[in-house]
């Protein structure tokens, strides 16, 4: 079998968030969405070094350790990683000073950064400081103290020296920053300019006021950003809520990956201050004065000119006397958050919960919005004598605590809770209505590539499929039997019983391995043969190696790959039929969608599984066939779009790097494109 190269996941995870922090650089894009393109840079980043750096730290221990072939492979990514993100972060900024914030007073808006407060707004924040910061700050001494302080993951905190005269008498105490409790910026307008304050240079600026015996020789910022894996066994016995519930409070005190701190901190405290926090060097990163810049998302401008245009979501017409549920009978519908209006899924729900004629509900949920209108009707079906069965994905990393509050309400008002397995996450978006009509069982369902989630479908670009398509519908009501049994792995009998789904764990990769093998032999043939898909992440290397197969038969390979992509394209004798690109813009590109040619007879799946070694091999996820002709032209219409997009999209080229479209006057934005094909 012929040796493939694949490119790493984690720098290529890098490249795409560079591609994020471009973003921020464009100044065609307006100047408040660069700010929180910077905002969503830092928080991937910080997501990073909770989730990947743990892991690779792992991986390079273990190697060492039991001397591994691939040791110095991993030494030699942990050192590119180190590279690619130094490069970056002193990109991020010299974005944020030389350009966002001369773009900012421009607009008479001062965004103070790196320099004394303005004399003009000492009294507002002097206030401000005494009213209500001060109600919140735990000052420790930690050479002179018992008290210990152990910093929670990525909350701010300074290094304060202290002096009554001499450098012997100095004393360091370590306060927190309350950006948890109070606003990170402070705000207030005078003579025509608005002036915006970090929290923490409020405090560098009025702590004197406390320490009247003291002078303040330093404040130096830092934070530190801890390991946020869960730890579940595979054969875990007992409660399962409880069980996270202790990790969870754990997880803020975990292993520390990275000690960020102010890069003009001495190094004679910097030592004091990591010997005291117990932490090893190779943790320690240097910063600059402000972290947590994840912050910027909230920063208070209120300037509709500085926004991306308002694209008011469409909404799907329903005849007066007529049901969703009724016009799921005669057609299948999809729908398109957040072009379209996420009312639709609403109303399915809604309508289910009240339907007397409907007897049971299944759905699974994988991240639930904070205040749920989903759950609350299903809630509400609970109570009205329907059997409401729902899977609960406790497991979904950072939503475990609000999952397992829903999870419990909704158990204490009759809805029958389902969790999956410690070792397998489930991750579909599918939901199944029994209906009563006449004397038979109808069956309503919901497939989804996106959460049921009404909080994210504003910003999260999916596919929705509502269908009475009773045999597929059919399939759906086993997986969700499979579920209940709580078991690891399907029996033999399980998997033939997939005509209509792809499932995980079930058919899954073998199907799609299949519809590539089919085009490699058209291609062998001499006959059209061609590939689409669209997803956030392409990893796995069977399901990759086989598109590289088909390259090389001949078959044309178009992938849209917003996140990770491992696939290298472009490389002679391996990728040459296969282009990537990448598209970022004012929505998050989210749908997975799947397009085999069929000799003209064009094949299409949606779902939730992207190619990743998780989705393929530790969860249950769901694909689903279009059948309906008119919804599949408007998908192909829509992915043609993007596959055209030279304003927003880039191409990944063999070095993975991010690669810009010409620019032209007439360049498609796809985004606008789909909201204006959609709206006609």
């Amino acid at each position: 079998m012929q040796a493939f190269t694949f490119f790493d996941r984690d720098i290529s995870w890098l490249y795409f968030n560079e591609r994020v922090l471009i973003e921020a650089q464009r100044s065609e894009v307006p100047l408040l969405e660069r700010i929180k393109f910077l905002s969503i840079y830092s928080s991937n980043l910080d997501e990073f070094y909770r989730v990947r750096v743990p892991a690779l730290m792992a991986l390079k221990k273990l190697s060492e350790k039991e001397e591994i072939d691939d040791a110095d492979k991993n030494k030699e990514i942990l050192s590119q990683l180190k590279e690619i993100v130094s490069s970056q972060l002193q990109r991020f900024g010299q974005t944020l000073s030389e350009q966002i914030l001369p773009a900012l007073k421009e607009n008479n808006i001062h965004l103070v950064y790196n320099e004394a407060l303005p004399e003009s707004i000492l009294a507002s924040t002097r206030a401000f400081f005494f009213t209500q910061v001060l109600a919140f700050l735990q000052p420790i001494s930690f050479l002179k103290s018992d008290k210990v302080c152990f910093p929670e993951n990525n909350k701010l905190y300074a290094l304060v020296v202290l002096s009554t005269g001499n450098q012997e008498d100095e004393q360091l105490q370590i306060v927190n920053i309350p950006s948890n409790d109070l606003p990170r910026f402070y705000t207030v307008s005078q003579n025509g300019t608005q002036y915006i304050v970090f929290l923490e240079d409020i405090i560098k600026e009025h702590l004197h006021l406390v320490y009247k015996k003291s002078n303040i020789k330093g404040f130096y910022t830092f934070k530190i950003t801890r390991d946020a894996d869960l730890s579940l066994e595979d054969e875990y016995k007992g409660d399962l809520v409880e069980k996270l519930e202790k990790q969870i409070a754990k997880r803020d005190f975990g292993f520390a990956t990275r000690f960020l701190f102010d890069a003009k901190m001495p190094k004679n405290h910097l030592e004091t201050l990591t010997n005291y926090l117990n932490l090893k060097k190779q943790s320690i990163v240097e910063g600059g004065s402000y972290h947590n810049l994840k912050d910027f998302y909230a920063i208070p401008i209120n300037n509709p000119e500085m926004k991306y245009d308002n694209w008011q979501a469409i909404h799907h017409e329903i005849p007066e006397n007529q049901t969703l549920f009724g016009e799921i009978k005669q057609r299948d519908i999809i729908f398109h958050p957040p072009y379209q209006s996420y009312d639709t899924v609403l109303r399915f729900f809604n309508e289910a919960a009240i339907d007397q004629n409907v007897e049971e509900i299944y759905v699974t949920l994988y991240r639930v919005a904070s205040d749920s209108r989903i759950v609350n009707a299903l809630i509400s079906a609970a109570k009205n004598g329907k059997k409401v069965s729902v899977l609960v994905e406790l497991k979904a990393r950072f939503d475990e605590e609000n999952n397992i509050k829903w999870a419990k309400k909704m158990k204490a008002e009759g809805v029958k809770i389902i969790y999956s397995v410690p070792s397998l996450k489930v991750h579909a978006k599918i939901a199944l209505v029994k209906k009563k009509v006449g004397k038979k069982i109808s069956y309503f369902g919901l497939l989804a590539t996106g959460n049921l989630n009404e909080s994210t479908a504003r910003f999260y670009t999916d596919h929705i499929l509502l269908t009475a398509h009773q045999e597929m519908l059919a399939e759906m009501e086993l997986i969700f039997r499979f579920l209940s049994k709580k078991k690891r792995k399907p029996n033999i009998s399980d998997i033939s019983n997939f005509k209509h789904l792809l499932v995980a764990q079930f058919n899954l990769q073998h199907q799609f391995l299949a519809l590539i093998d089919r085009e490699i032999a058209h291609a062998q043939k001499g006959l059209p043969a061609k590939i689409t898909l669209k997803m956030n992440n392409l990893e796995e290397k069977v399901l990759i190696s086989k598109l590289y197969e088909a390259s090389n038969a001949g078959v044309k390979i178009e992938l849209i790959i917003r996140g990770i992509c491992c696939l290298m394209p472009g490389v002679k004798d391996m990728s040459e039929n296969i282009n990537v690109r990448r598209i970022i813009d004012k929505y998050l590109e989210h749908g997975r969608i799947f397009i085999f040619h069929n000799q003209g007879n064009q094949e299409i799946f949606m779902g939730s599984s992207d190619w990743m070694n998780r989705n393929i091999y530790r969860r249950i996820e769901v694909c689903f066939p279009i059948y309906d002709e008119k919804i599949k032209q408007e998908i192909l219409q829509i992915i043609d779009l993007q596959l055209h997009d030279t304003a927003q999209a880039v191409s990944i080229n063999s070095e993975s790097n991010n690669v810009f479209f010409p620019k032209a006057e007439n360049a498609l934005r796809s985004q606008a494109a789909i909201y204006h094909l959609l709206n006609q």
